[in-house]
C-alpha cells in the first residue's frame, strides 16, 4: 500500500479491480469496508484481506440503493479513502441501445458513485484532519472511455464522462476543507467484465498493476490517475476527432454484449 490509510471503503470489491484495490490496501491495523452484491465472491475477497491481517468488514450492498449506502457510510466511523469502484459495461455492437441496458449502467455508474461519494463527503467533513492535512480522500473509477464518444457503448462512456469531470472539478472546492477527490481513468483490466469483450484490447494489464498505479497515483496527489500512457494518448486522439470519424472507425470493430 502506497500510503497509510487504515480506514478504507471500497465498492464492487468481490472481484476485479474492486479486488485488487482491497487486497492491496490489506495490511495489519487496516480496517476495509467492502461492498459487492454476490455474497460468496465478496466473502472470498474478505478472506484474502484477513489473510494479509486487516480487519475486514463486508457487506452485500447495491450501490443503486441510496438510504442503504448512506447508512452503511455513516456507520463506518473514519473513512481515509473511500474507493467508489462498483460499475457495469455493456457492449451493442453498433446496434442501437436498448433503454432498460442505458439506465441501468447510469444508476449503477453515476448514481452509484454519487451515492458513494456524496455521504462519504459529509462524514470526511465532521473528521479531524490527518497527518498530512486531509480529512480524507474519495476515488471514483471513471474509465479512459471517458474522453471517447464510443458508439457502441453510449451510456457506459456518458457516465463515466459524468463521474470523471465531476470529480476532477469538484476537487478544485473540496480540498479547501481538507477533502480530495480523484478521477481514476484505467485502460483495459484483465477482469471477468472485459473478458467477454470480443475486440482487441491494446495494453491489456492485471487488475493487480492497475491496483498499484490507481493508489500510487491517490498518494502522491494526482487529481486525475490516467494509465497506460499509450493507451491514455490513443484516448485523447480519438475524442479529439469529429464524430463522423470516431462512428466510423468503431463501427468496424467487432462488438459483444457484456456486463459485470
Amino acid at each position: 500500500m502506497q500510503a497509510a490509510w487504515n480506514h478504507v471503503l471500497i465498492t464492487g470489491a468481490s472481484s476485479g479491480l474492486g479486488r485488487a484495490l482491497a487486497e492491496a490496501c490489506a495490511q495489519p491495523g487496516a480496517v476495509l469496508h467492502l461492498s459487492g452484491r454476490d455474497a460468496a465472491r465478496l466473502e472470498e475477497a474478505a478472506a484474502a484481506c484477513r489473510a494479509k491481517g486487516a480487519d475486514v468488514r463486508p457487506v452485500v450492498m447495491d450501490v443503486r440503493d441510496a438510504a442503504a449506502m448512506a447508512c452503511w457510510i455513516a456507520a463506518a466511523g473514519r473513512l481515509d479513502l473511500v474507493i467508489a469502484n462498483a460499475g457495469i459495461s455493456a457492449g451493442t455492437g453498433g446496434d442501437t441501445e436498448p433503454a432498460a441496458q442505458a439506465a441501468r449502467i447510469f444508476e449503477t455508474n453515476l448514481t452509484g458513485v454519487l451515492n458513494t461519494a456524496l455521504p462519504a463527503i459529509e462524514a470526511m467533513a465532521r473528521q479531524a484532519p490527518g497527518a498530512d492535512g486531509v480529512r480524507g480522500r474519495i476515488a471514483v473509477i471513471a474509465s479512459l472511455a471517458a474522453f471517447v464518444a464510443a458508439p457502441g457503448a453510449p451510456a457506459y462512456c456518458a457516465s463515466k464522462a459524468a463521474v470523471q469531470r465531476w470529480a476532477e472539478a469538484l476537487d478544485a472546492s473540496e480540498r479547501r476543507r481538507g477533502i480530495r477527490l480523484h478521477a481514476i481513468c484505467p485502460g483495459y483490466v484483465r477482469t471477468p467484465m472485459t473478458a467477454r469483450n470480443a475486440f482487441p484490447m491494446p495494453f491489456l494489464m492485471d487488475a493487480e498493476e492497475a491496483a498499484r498505479r490507481t493508489l500510487s497515483g491517490i498518494a502522491r496527489g494526482r487529481v486525475r490517475v490516467a494509465y497506460p500512457l499509450p493507451t491514455y494518448a490513443m484516448a485523447r486522439f480519438a475524442g479529439a476527432l469529429p464524430p463522423a470519424v470516431t462512428a466510423w472507425f468503431f463501427s468496424r470493430l467487432p462488438a459483444k454484449a457484456a456486463e459485470g
